[in-house]
């Protein structure tokens, strides 16, 4: 194994299943230790079992990241134990209603941004300090071809894409001149809970697996890709010349 991420220390929301969970083993075969944040305990439990049975390393934060003092709580305790965040993945997202702007009810509406856009900024501000310290801090976020394509009935769930697309991007742009690194990754139809949900006569055997993000999401979160304020597609490898780490 080539340990592209040895000794590295990354934080995964959603951790528990799809996209998370993925990326939560590929980094732990890579060499780091896996801060796994989702609500499910049992699911999490599962994560680090296949983590550790070959040879990974985990901390397991049962957490509902719409308890935004948690997620303050949480950059404090990385801050006593360790001192630094090397990686910081936000995938945890939930689909909301696909219904017309007008027929969204307010409290799924107002849950969606919780969870989808202010936990994520909730997370860079507990965490910004700490990548800060790294050598190498990298943050990464998850969007979705919705974002930008904008389809009828897609009210809730694009907005907060895109919202959390231009927080990031812009925080690409205020961590520009430090070694802090932030990206965003679409990771296309994949065979996901959510996706099922919002396409629920779809064939799963006829999408790539959760899996097919992994080698996107390390080669952002190795030291050595300096590139900042891309907006990548999972299948898509990004390239960019080491040292090149202009804004895009």
């Amino acid at each position: 194994m080539s340990q592209r991420l040895k000794d590295r220390l990354a934080l995964i929301t959603g951790a528990s299943r799809g996209i998370g969970a993925a990326v939560a083993k590929a980094y732990a075969a890579e060499g780091a230790h896996v801060i796994l944040v989702a609500r499910t305990t049992g699911a999490l439990e599962e994560v680090d079992d296949d983590i550790r049975s070959k040879g990974g390393s985990a901390t397991l934060v049962p957490m509902d990241l719409g308890d935004f003092g948690a997620i303050d709580d949480l950059g404090g305790q990385i801050f006593k134990r360790w001192g630094k965040l090397d990686i910081l993945v936000g995938s945890a997202a939930i689909l909301g209603d696909l219904s017309p702007v007008g027929h969204i009810r307010p409290d799924v509406w107002q849950r969606a941004y919780d969870l989808n856009v202010t936990a994520n900024y909730r997370l860079i501000r507990s965490m910004d300090a700490l990548l800060r310290q790294s050598d190498a801090g990298r943050a990464i976020f998850l969007s979705s071809g919705a974002a930008q394509s904008l389809p009828p009935y897609w009210a809730l769930y694009a907005s907060t894409k895109a919202a959390l697309d231009a927080i990031a991007q812009i925080y690409a742009k205020e961590t520009h001149n430090t070694a802090v690194r932030v990206n965003i990754v679409n990771p296309g139809p994949t065979r996901s809970d959510m996706r099922a949900a919002a396409f629920p006569g779809e064939n799963p055997d006829h999408l790539p697996p959760p899996e097919h993000v992994a080698e996107t999401m390390i080669r952002l979160a190795e030291p050595g890709f300096t590139q900042t304020g891309l907006w990548v597609a999972a299948d898509a490898q990004p390239t960019a010349p080491h040292g090149d780490d202009s804004v895009h």
